[in-house]
C-alpha cells in the first residue's frame, strides 16, 4: 500500500507533496493523490511522478493514511463517500466483528486540514473506528515556511501524531496541542496571520512611497526590513520589547513613530482583529 494518500490535490497538497519528496520523508512511489480536475492530476503526476486518480475510493483502497485537503464546504460529502468505501471494504473482510476490526480500512488514519471542522464532526463522519488528527496549517507552508498546529482525536495514537508531525515538518514548523479549543486561537494567529503581515507590508510600502520613495524601491525595502526584523528576533533571542527599546533612541525618529502608533491604538486594533478571527473560527466549528 501507499504510505499516504491525498484527498484533494490543490495548492496546499502540492506544496506538501513537494516538501515530503524534497525532504525525503517519502518517495514518490509512497504517495497517491485524487482530484476531480484532470489538469491538477496531470500537474501532480508531471511534477512529482506520484500516482494520481480521479477516484477518492481508489485512494482509500491504496493508502494506509489519508490527508484530507478539501474545502470545509464539501467535507461532509467527502466523509460520506470515504466512509461508504471503508464500510464496503470492511464488509468484504468478513461478517464477524473481529474480521472487520482487522480490516486495513476499518481503522484508518485521517489527517484533516479542513478549516473549522472539529474532531467531533470528523470522527462522526469517518466512523467509530477512524483515527483522526485535526490540523491547522497556514499559507506559508506553500513556500516551505509554514506554521502548523494539530490535535489528535480519541483513537489516534502517539505514533499517529508523530507521523503527522513528520508530514508537516516537511513544510515548516509544527506543534502538537492537547486542547482542541486552542485551535481557534491558532487559526486567528498563524492561520490568518500571514494576511496581517501582508497588510502591514502593503501599508508600510505605500506610506514610504507617499514620503517620496519609488514604489518598487519602497516595497523591496519593506520586505528586507521585515525579513531582517524576523531574523533578529530568532537569532538574538531577546524579548520584542527590548528589541524595540534598542531601535527607539530617545527623541529619535522611531520613538516619534511608536508614539503615533500608540496614540492611534495599534495594539488594540491588533487585539480586536485577532479576537474577531478567533470568534469566526469558533462559529465555523459550530457549523455557522
Amino acid at each position: 500500500m501507499k504510505k499516504l494518500g491525498f484527498i484533494g490535490g490543490g495548492n496546499m497538497a502540492e506544496a506538501m507533496i513537494h516538501g515530503l519528496i524534497v525532504k525525503r520523508v517519502f518517495k514518490p512511489s509512497d504517495l497517491i493523490a485524487s482530484d476531480p480536475e484532470p489538469a491538477r492530476r496531470r500537474r501532480l503526476a508531471r511534477l512529482f511522478k506520484i500516482a494520481v486518480t480521479g477516484s477518492n475510493r481508489e485512494v482509500i483502497a491504496d493508502a494506509a493514511a489519508l490527508l484530507i485537503a478539501v474545502k470545509p464546504q464539501i467535507i461532509e460529502t467527502v466523509m460520506r463517500e470515504l466512509r461508504a468505501a471503508i464500510e464496503t471494504t470492511a464488509g468484504a473482510s468478513g461478517g464477524n466483528r473481529s474480521a472487520r476490526r482487522r480490516s486495513p480500512s476499518a481503522s484508518r488514519l485521517f489527517i484533516s486540514i479542513a478549516a473549522g471542522v472539529t474532531l467531533a464532526r470528523l470522527e462522526a463522519g469517518f466512523g467509530p473506528h477512524a483515527r483522526v488528527i485535526r490540523v491547522m496549517p497556514n499559507a506559508p507552508a506553500m513556500v516551505g515556511y509554514g506554521m502548523t498546529a494539530m490535535v489528535r482525536g480519541r483513537l489516534a495514537t502517539r505514533a499517529d501524531e508523530s507521523f503527522a508531525m513528520r508530514i508537516f515538518g516537511a513544510v515548516g514548523d509544527a506543534v502538537a496541542l492537547r486542547d482542541e479549543a486552542m485551535l481557534d486561537a491558532v487559526t486567528a494567529l498563524s492561520g490568518s496571520g500571514p494576511a496581517y503581515i501582508y497588510l502591514f507590508a502593503k501599508a508600510l510600502a505605500e506610506a514610504a512611497a507617499a514620503e517620496g520613495l519609488p514604489p518598487e524601491l519602497a516595497f523591496r525595502m519593506t520586505l528586507q526590513t521585515i525579513r531582517g526584523a524576523e531574523e533578529s528576533m530568532r537569532r538574538l533571542k531577546v524579548a520584542p520589547v527590548e528589541l524595540i527599546r534598542r531601535v527607539a533612541s530617545p527623541g529619535g525618529t522611531t520613538e516619534a513613530a511608536l508614539r503615533q502608533f500608540d496614540a492611534d491604538g495599534f495594539s488594540d486594533i491588533v487585539a480586536r482583529a485577532v479576537h474577531a478571527a478567533a470568534e469566526r473560527s469558533r462559529a465555523l466549528g459550530r457549523g455557522q
